[in-house]
C-alpha cells in the first residue's frame, strides 16, 4: 500500500504540513518530517492520564497542540462533566482536519461540549492563575524543536510563563520524543523541579517518549 496525501497547510514562513493515510493510518508531516501519525499514541495518552491524576474532576485544563485529538480525547476520559478544556492550536488546517478525516480516530473530541478550540499561540492563551493544568505538546519536544517560535517555551522565561499560568497545585506536563537535559536545566533556572517518565511506544523496538511534570506550589 501506497501513502496518499490528503491535504496540505502552508505557514507562513514557507513551511509545509501534509497529511496522509495509508490504509487506515494516517499522519502529518512537517515539510519531509513526520510530526505526528496515528500509530500507537500510548504517551500522549500518558501525558493526559498524569496530569489528570493530580487535578479535581472539574478542573479546567489547557491543551497546546490539537495535534489527532488523543491528548483531549484522554482528558475528556477522565476529568468530570463541570471541566473545562481549552485547547490552543495556531494551525487553522489541523483544526479542521481534526473534525474532518481525523475525527473518528479519538472519537470526535471535538463535538464534546466541553472543549474550547481556540486558533491561536498557545503562549497568548495563557493567563495567569487561569488552568488547573497545562498539558504542551507543539513540537517533537525541547531537541526537536520544528517551530523556531516555540523554542522559547523550552527556556527559563517560558516556563515561568506556563507556570504562571496555573493556579495553586496546578501542574504543568510536556511531550517530549526525547529527554532533554537542557530542559531539565531550563525548569531548575526557573525555580522549579520536573518529573521525568518515559513511556515505551508499542511496536517501536526500543523508542520511548518522555513526559515532563513540573508541578506548580499549593
Amino acid at each position: 500500500m501506497v501513502w496518499e496525501e490528503l491535504a496540505h497547510a502552508f505557514l507562513p514562513d514557507g513551511d509545509r504540513l501534509t497529511l496522509r493515510r495509508c490504509g487506515g493510518e494516517f499522519e502529518i508531516r512537517f515539510n519531509l518530517v513526520e510530526l505526528m501519525s496515528s500509530r500507537g499514541p500510548v504517551s500522549e495518552q500518558a501525558m493526559a492520564k498524569l496530569a489528570c491524576r493530580r487535578i479535581g474532576r472539574d478542573a479546567h485544563v489547557l491543551i497546546g497542540g490539537l495535534g489527532m485529538g488523543y491528548t483531549v480525547r484522554a482528558v475528556l476520559d477522565a476529568i468530570g462533566p463541570g471541566a473545562r478544556v481549552t485547547v490552543a492550536e495556531l494551525v487553522p488546517e489541523v483544526i479542521a482536519w481534526n473534525r474532518g478525516a481525523l475525527a473518528h480516530l479519538a472519537c470526535r473530541p471535538l463535538d464534546d461540549p466541553r472543549v474550547t478550540v481556540v486558533n491561536e499561540d498557545v503562549a497568548r492563551v495563557i493567563r495567569p492563575c487561569g488552568f488547573d493544568a497545562i498539558l504542551m505538546d507543539v513540537d517533537n519536544g525541547p531537541q526537536a524543536v520544528l517551530f523556531p517560535a516555540n523554542r522559547f517555551l523550552y527556556e527559563a522565561d517560558g516556563v515561568r510563563l506556563i507556570v504562571s499560568g496555573l493556579r495553586p497545585g496546578g501542574v504543568f506536563v510536556l511531550w517530549a520524543a526525547d529527554p532533554s537535559p537542557g530542559f531539565e536545566r531550563a525548569v531548575a533556572a526557573a525555580g522549579y523541579a520536573c518529573e521525568r517518565r518515559d513511556i515505551t511506544v508499542p511496536g517501536e523496538t526500543g523508542v520511548k517518549h518522555t513526559i515532563y511534570l513540573v508541578q506548580r506550589g499549593a
